[in-house]
């Protein structure tokens, strides 16, 4: 029988490369975003996950389409570059309600068909920030390392039952959201946007160079394969060597 999965952030980047991925794979999968670019029979389900109505309508989504759940995979989020003294509050909230609270609301939610799968997955997109910090990015550090704490909780809660719950922590992945995100740490660091990629984002790592979202998307599939039967509790990092230091 064929799997399905659930993708959250999957109208493009890295989400739209890991749907592309699992369909590819031979996966039902049901894409979701909180406002896709259009409503052909394509379009990701849009809900939003700021709110736990928009959690619980994408579970059910998947469920009704499929009728059964095998994997969730939390991938939804965005930045806010800030310094703490001007980091606005409904920033902070949005960015916990979405990078941490929509995961632990999808695993709620999925958590019965995840069981009743016999191989239930949870993959959390987090990010080299779930285990360093930058400064301003209180609110995005913060929820990605509360994420990694969840992940572990999932996992040793599911082990009795079938579901593994794992993460991916990639450094800067080229999406819209980090090009974005460019102008933004000029503005907070004072320097031109030319900089920024060399002095600010990629400084920390070994490797010089961002991420393409296929690359992130090839690790989830790892992670949801057969070969990583084991791997549950941990995050699979691909940092290009930044916690090495």
């Amino acid at each position: 029988m064929t799997e399905s999965a659930l993708v959250t952030g999957a109208a493009s980047g890295i989400g739209g490369a890991i749907a592309e991925r699992l369909v590819s794979d031979g996966w039902d999968v049901l894409a979701v975003d909180l406002a896709p670019d259009d409503d052909g029979p394509g379009a990701p389900f849009a809900a939003d996950l700021t709110t736990r109505e928009g959690n619980r309508s994408a579970v059910d989504a998947a469920l009704e389409r499929f009728g059964r759940l095998d994997a969730v995979i939390p991938n939804a989020g965005f930045q806010h570059v800030s310094p703490i003294e001007t980091f606005d509050e409904d920033r902070w909230d949005a960015l916990v309600a979405l990078l941490l609270t929509s995961p632990f609301l999808l695993a709620r939610y999925a958590w019965p068909a995840l069981r009743d799968s016999g191989n239930g997955r949870i993959v959390v997109v987090a990010s080299v920030h779930g285990l360093v910090a930058s400064p301003f990015k209180a609110g995005y550090v913060s929820a990605k390392h509360g994420v990694l704490g969840l992940v572990k909780t999932l996992a040793l809660e599911g082990a009795s039952v079938g579901i593994r719950a794992s993460a991916v922590c990639p450094g800067y992945v080229r999406t819209p959201l980090v090009e974005e995100q460019i102008a933004d740490q000029a503005r907070a660091h004072g320097m031109s946007e030319e900089r920024v990629l060399e002095d600010v984002l990629l400084a920390p790592q070994a490797l010089k160079r961002m991420l393409e979202p296929p690359e992130v998307a090839d690790a989830v599939a790892y992670l949801l394969g057969p070969g990583a039967a084991v791997f549950t509790g941990a995050p699979l990092v691909m940092d290009g060597g930044w916690t090495a230091r």
